[in-house]
Order: C-alpha cells, then sequence, then structure tokens
C-alpha cells in the first residue's frame, strides 16, 4: 500500500508540474548568478517568494552571462517550445551597451522577442537596464529609451530602471561586485522588489 501511495503521489507531482504556469527568465549575468553563491539571485529568491506566497508557479532561469539581445533572441524559440511559459521575463541589453552594439538592432531584438512570447501565448515582463554614468548622459537617454519603445510597441509590461536603488544609491559601489558591473548578494533583493509589482501584475 505504501508503495502505491508513492507511487501515486508522483503521478499527481508529475502532473502538477506539468500543469503548473511557467515564469521563464531569459537573461544574462544579472540573471545567472554570475559572480554569487548559487541560490543567491534574484531568480533564486523569486522562486522561494513565491513558494512562501503559496503560489503554484514554476521559475525557469535560461540566463546566460554574458548574452546579448540578439543571443537570446536566437535561442527563445527553443525555450518557448520546450517550457511553454505562461510568462516570459527578458532581462538582456547590458551587454549589448557593453560592446557598442547598434542601439536600433537591440531594440528590434526585444521587440522580436517579446512578440514571438507573446505569439506563444506568454505575457511579457521586460527589465529595463541602465548604463554607467561615464557612457554619457545622451546614450544613457538613449539606452534606456529601447525599453520604453519595445515595451510600447509590444504592449508589454515593463520596469524602467531594474537596478533602481543599486546603480543610484548614494554610494553606487555599495551594491556592486569589484567589477563594478554585477550587483552583489546584498543587492538582489532589491532587484527582486524592483521587479515584483509588475511581475505579480502577469500571475495568474
Amino acid at each position: 500500500m505504501l508503495a502505491f501511495s508513492a507511487v501515486l503521489s508522483g503521478f499527481y507531482a508529475a502532473t502538477w508540474a506539468k500543469q503548473a504556469p511557467v515564469i521563464l527568465v531569459v537573461g544574462d549575468s544579472i540573471s545567472a548568478e554570475y559572480g554569487l553563491q548559487r541560490g543567491q539571485g534574484w531568480v533564486a529568491l523569486l522562486e522561494k517568494k513565491l513558494q512562501a506566497e503559496n503560489k503554484a508557479v514554476k521559475v525557469v532561469n535560461a540566463s546566460i552571462s554574458g548574452d546579448t539581445t540578439a543571443g537570446g533572441r536566437s535561442r527563445l524559440a527553443a525555450l518557448l517550445l520546450q517550457h511553454q511559459p505562461t510568462v516570459v521575463v527578458i532581462e538582456l541589453g547590458g551587454n549589448d551597451a557593453l560592446r557598442g552594439l547598434a542601439l536600433t538592432q537591440s531594440e528590434a531584438n526585444l521587440i522580436a522577442m517579446a512578440q514571438a512570447s507573446q505569439a506563444a501565448g506568454a505575457k511579457v515582463l521586460l527589465l529595463g537596464m541602465q548604463v554607467p554614468p561615464n557612457y554619457g548622459a545622451d546614450y544613457a537617454q538613449q539606452f534606456e529609451a529601447i525599453f520604453k519603445q519595445t515595451a510600447k510597441t509590444t504592449a508589454s509590461r515593463w520596469v524602467p530602471a531594474f537596478l533602481k536603488g543599486i546603480a543610484d544609491a548614494a554610494d553606487p559601489l555599495q551594491g556592486f561586485q569589484a567589477d563594478r558591473i554585477h550587483p552583489n548578494g546584498q543587492a538582489q533583493p532589491q532587484l527582486l522588489a524592483n521587479m515584483w509589482p509588475e511581475l505579480k501584475k502577469l500571475l495568474p
């Protein structure tokens, strides 16, 4: 009887996992826990928050350190087919800026990713990124504008400044690792707090 109960429990667990809504996070090193202990990043904190609130939602972190909007766009179709997400969170663009890639192409990639996600039946949350002040005010404004325009063009929800409270802190180095690019462990709860209000609007 115990063996049968275990099998039955496993069946229901598998059924729940198959039917549970899925949040797919497609990002770069900021979401891939670069330089952090496993389980310390904001995506892992999101999983814990959902569990604490008894929300039956599965989180799939498909983020890759160093990824660009072009890289995300190229691998998105396979991810959508594999995971069939309810919500797609896009956290890309920072590496485009660091590599000096054309912002028009970055915007086109973000729009294509949002539209592909929506065509697959998922809602989209775009996380707006910021560049260091040494890039200049004009470039910073142009860079931030691609996220706003993508959200407007695709009717997606967006977080204007994912690094709010970190990049613009009184002591901006406090929230970053030694490279001054990647948020440290102390900053991860703030990242989650910045995106949660918009994400929860998309949850079933």
